[in-house]
């Protein structure tokens, strides 16, 4: 066993010293926004003493105007530093200037003075989205062991060699309970099939084209009229899910679960054509405002927004069909045998 485990190791080490590096991170979806400055910014560490592999937390407090969102972007490449999640507190309701604060759980894997990367954030402005970047910051990474650790006898110490270990195999047993529990599985499933074979199978009605579904969805919002009710922020909740979900559908991803960043992102990923990216851009940011930042909007935006919808599902519906081959001209076909 001894002699196994050495060969083993000596196997493994160089595939482990040759693996490939990883791929870079994707660059920011805000990379090529103007940029925005905030009216206040505060970044802290906690706790102020870090230490190798424990977690601690990188909170940034921004200060702005109460009709701004701020949203953090694509997290970069954080080098020395391992992100293990992340968290927004939105700003109060009704509150001049408002403050977002973010938390981020980091840990770090090197010793000595490392700084945090620079960090971008996507803004939501009445003039449309801009990006700002948060400068980095300095800290301090300390080891886990006190400074005496050595003289007391307490630093780390190498790993120990093999030892064999006598184990008790319970294999027979093993295999005796895993064929009795395919007998019962089995006797289950046959009387399963056989109560319920004749059972009269639910009529399936067929789902209707996308484009056919998201048709209706828009005319009924339209005739609902919501907007003519005082409910302006209802008719950009509707339409917001009915567009998110068409292009969900439409190109293969999880659009109602993505915030506007990351959807911007993915589309530019499915890089379709035809696609009108910048009135998407115009209507996330003026849905965004109404729907979170309580913005106001005129009757005449919203039916602009609707109209967007049909734009939208005009563009990009049907979906593009590659072309036939041509037939190619036979030249030995009979021909005409009208005289």
């Amino acid at each position: 066993m001894r002699w196994l485990a050495l060969c083993a190791f000596f196997l493994v080490s160089p595939a482990q010293a040759q693996a490939p590096a990883p791929a870079p991170a994707p660059a920011a979806a805000s990379a090529k926004l103007p940029a925005v400055e905030p009216e206040g910014f505060q970044a802290r560490v906690q706790p102020e003493q870090v230490q190798l592999g424990e977690p601690f937390v990188y909170e940034l407090v921004i200060t702005h105007p109460a009709d701004q969102r701020y949203e953090l972007d694509l997290v970069p490449d954080l080098g020395d530093f391992e992100l293990l999640s992340q968290a927004r507190t939105p700003p109060e309701t009704g509150k001049e200037p408002a403050v977002t604060t973010f938390r981020l759980k980091l840990s770090a894997f090197n010793l000595g003075m490392l700084t945090l990367p620079e960090l971008p954030f996507l803004v939501t402005t009445p003039e449309g989205p801009r990006r700002y970047v948060a400068p980095g910051r300095t800290i301090e990474v300390a080891g886990t062991l006190p400074q005496d650790a050595e003289a007391e006898g307490a630093d780390l110490k190498d790993i120990q060699p093999p030892t064999e270990v006598a184990i008790r195999s319970l294999r027979l047993v093993w295999v005796l309970l895993g064929l009795l529990a395919a007998i019962a599985v089995g006797v289950l499933l046959w009387r399963l099939f056989q109560k319920y074979r004749n059972r009269p199978m639910a009529e399936v009605k067929p789902l209707l084209p996308l484009d056919v579904r998201t048709r209706q969805a828009l005319e009924g919002l339209q005739a609902e009229n919501l907007p003519e009710q005082g409910r302006v922020k209802d008719f950009y909740f509707r339409l917001s899910e009915i567009i998110r979900g068409y292009l969900g559908e439409r190109y293969g991803f999880d659009a109602l679960e993505c915030t506007s960043s990351e959807l911007m992102v993915e589309l530019r990923r499915k890089q379709p054509l035809k696609f009108p990216e910048d009135g998407l851009m115009r209507f996330v940011s003026e849905s965004d405002l109404v729907k979170y930042a309580r913005a106001e909007s005129s009757p005449e935006s919203c039916r602009e927004a609707l109209a967007f919808g049909y734009e939208l599902l005009s563009k990009t519906w049907p979906p593009l069909v590659p072309p036939l081959p041509e037939a190619a001209s036979v030249s030995h076909a009979p021909g005409s045998r009208v005289s």
